[in-house]
């Protein structure tokens, strides 16, 4: 386990760590290819039963989706080394839990019309809060796109801006005449 760990980048060591971490308690000393489905199957639906239950919950489904998808990487860097034969991965003979359809959705034009009135009528600067909402609207920013943006990001004339988003990527907006 700590091989897999060291050879897997951050992003990996963020996903799965937790999942590697459970994986090296339960099995510790075990050889890779005496671990079986089955044991799997189990530690994902004790890891569905403790996932913790929140407003926007799934039950735990994606808490198992996750330890499948943990163990697969650990044994595709097993199977790449030569630890193992393919055949014999426990994690690959694990279905994933099917996703459900997400709950998100777009406000219909009534809801939006609806907080745009509360933001321009209501709170201590109208002005402020019905201008945030409009670039919102306009450019679907985030929190942060909206903190971050400097007058040099603003073009009046072409009736543009230009926000820094996550990982150093730009976007514009641009808004059409209406």
């Amino acid at each position: 386990m700590p091989q897999v760990v060291a050879a897997a980048g951050p992003g990996a060591r963020w996903a799965n760590g937790t999942y590697w971490q459970r994986m090296a308690k339960v099995w510790a000393g075990r050889p890779l290819d005496e671990i079986t489905a089955i044991e799997l199957e189990a530690m994902r639906l004790t890891v569905v039963a403790g996932a913790r239950n929140r407003r926007n919950s799934r039950h735990g489904r994606y808490a198992g989706e996750l330890l499948v998808a943990a163990a697969r990487a650990y044994y595709n860097r097993a199977i790449a080394d030569g630890h193992i034969d393919p055949a014999a991965s426990p994690a690959h003979r694990v279905r994933k839990p099917r996703r459900l359809p997400s709950t998100r959705r777009a406000l219909t034009p009534d809801e939006l019309t609806a907080i745009n009135q509360v933001a321009r009528t209501t709170g201590n600067d109208t002005v402020l809060d019905a201008l945030l909402l409009r670039l919102d609207t306009e450019t679907a920013c985030r929190r942060g796109g909206a903190l971050g943006l400097r007058l040099q990001n603003l073009d009046a004339t072409a009736a543009s801006c230009c926000s820094a988003r996550r990982a150093g990527a730009v976007a514009l907006a641009h808004r059409e005449a209406r």
